[in-house]
């Protein structure tokens, strides 16, 4: 366990973010290799297929993981203000709610996948394979639930490397399994979501089983499951905000890969291209906010609204330099990465791709902020402001879909999401200098 109450802020923060960057970006590096296996061995139009079912696999999944990502805030400020007595009970609500929640998406999903297909009208060429992929992934939606639900325990309580290192070994395994299903078994776009699955199943045994076998002190007993009084309304609230904040963000990106749809397999396919790659740039960033959100909330149950303050500008500065990065690597390099990855030269995919990723990356910079300022509310117990900021990005990509994209096509679509970047960022900053710290320190009652 880590106390992240003491220590410069901009180190502590750096060296809590490096394992989970490390994490995502394993994840979104096995992704970059699942499509270049994919459209290698199968066909460019099988990552078309991938590309189309993602958005709703990733609503579901982001769902679960924004979900536990919230239940273990109240685990963080628990430890921060070091009542373990509170904080077993904490984890034994958000153990027995998410693999709840878990099973009942499994069953709705698997349950309306095909017509949700049809409803984004997914090109009937590509929509068996799509379908036959979706039903796989969603089926292993509880190992994504056991092992983002132990995950997140372990970050609230300062452990960010364990983690990293049982997803290290899932995604090695997942490639092996990919080529062994796709290439040896030849068993097509199914054999990719077989290996991912199962790839899902063991990082899930082995975190949990880590936090089983060396956590026992933060693990509930038998008189923890009973609940103190309002356990169960802040647990959920402060899930759902996280959780629902991911959802409405996704639900707008639905209804937007519904208007890709429309615009061709070519542009699916570039479009699928772009998000591995945008995925990838994005986690550098992304992932201060995740440590922020434990920082965060650690430091306020300790009651030190001063560290912070130094905390969010640190992270800040940390975001804007990355960024600044990003854009010179993105622009040196984006084409023959995005030819490598579609497996064509064909310039109708490809030259979609590069521009994709070249106006997205530019709006980094308010972007990373955008992390920081939302992640940073959450764990000071502001829930209404960063959903208010994911309605906004909702009604961003529905107004694209309906406007943008029919007038301006792809361009339309590249330009949607920066759009929707600025005008959080600005929603979140407000709301976080509109109040001090030290106000939620003395027990003010959360403030949207």
């Amino acid at each position: 366990m880590k106390d992240l109450t003491t220590g410069y802020p901009a180190k502590v923060i750096i060296r809590f973010t490096i394992p989970i960057m490390l994490g995502y970006i394993f994840q979104q590096l096995y992704s970059l290799v699942d499509s270049k296996i994919v459209s290698e061995y199968v066909s460019p139009d099988a990552l078309g297929s991938i590309g189309a079912t993602a958005v709703v696999s990733n609503l579901i999944i982001g769902f679960l993981n924004g979900l536990t990502q919230g239940f273990t805030i109240p685990v963080a400020n628990s430890f921060g203000a070091k009542d373990m007595d509170r904080l077993r009970k904490n984890v034994a609500g958000t153990i027995l709610l998410t693999l709840g929640m878990a099973v009942t998406l499994t069953v709705l999903s698997l349950i309306f996948i095909e017509d949700i297909l049809i409803g984004l009208g997914t090109p009937i060429e590509i929509r068996q394979d799509a379908l036959d992929y979706v039903r796989i992934i969603l089926a292993g939606i509880i190992f994504s639930a056991v092992y983002n639900c132990s995950a997140n325990i372990l970050r609230a309580v300062g452990n960010s490397k364990i983690p990293l290192y049982c997803l290290m070994v899932a995604v090695v395994a997942n490639i092996g399994l990919d080529l062994l299903f796709v290439c040896v078994f030849e068993q097509g776009i199914k054999g990719a979501a077989y290996a991912t699955i199962i790839a899902q199943s063991m990082s899930a045994f082995s975190c949990a089983g880590y936090l089983l076998a060396k956590y026992k002190d933060i693990l509930p007993k038998a008189n923890d499951f009973k609940p103190y009084e309002g356990m169960y309304a802040n647990l959920i609230t402060t899930g759902l905000s996280m959780g629902l904040m991911g959802c409405i963000v996704n639900i707008g990106t639905v209804i937007l890969q519904g208007a890709i749809n429309d615009l061709g397999t070519n542009i699916i396919t570039a479009h699928t291209a772009s998000r591995r790659v945008f995925d990838i740039m994005s986690v550098t960033v992304y992932t201060f906010g995740i440590a922020m959100t434990t920082f965060v909330s650690q430091n306020m149950g300790a009651g030190k609204p001063e560290r912070v303050r130094q905390g969010v500008r640190h992270a800040n500065i940390i975001v804007t330099i990355i960024t600044t990065v990003l854009i010179l690597l993105c622009y040196a390099f984006s084409r023959p990465v995005f030819e490598w990855i579609t497996s064509t030269t064909d310039p109708a995919i490809v030259d979609a791709s590069v521009m994709y990723a070249k106006i997205s990356i530019l709006f980094f910079y308010a972007l990373g902020p955008l992390f920081v300022f939302r992640c940073t509310l959450q764990g000071m117990g502001r829930k209404i402001v960063p959903l208010i900021s994911s309605v906004t990005e909702m009604l961003v990509k529905i107004l694209s879909a309906m406007f943008l994209v029919p007038v301006f096509a792809y361009k339309g679509v590249a330009f949607t999401e920066p759009i929707s970047w600025v005008l959080m960022t600005i929603i979140l900053a407000t709301a976080y200098y509109s109040r001090k710290p030290e106000e939620y320190v003395k027990g003010t009652d959360e403030l949207i």
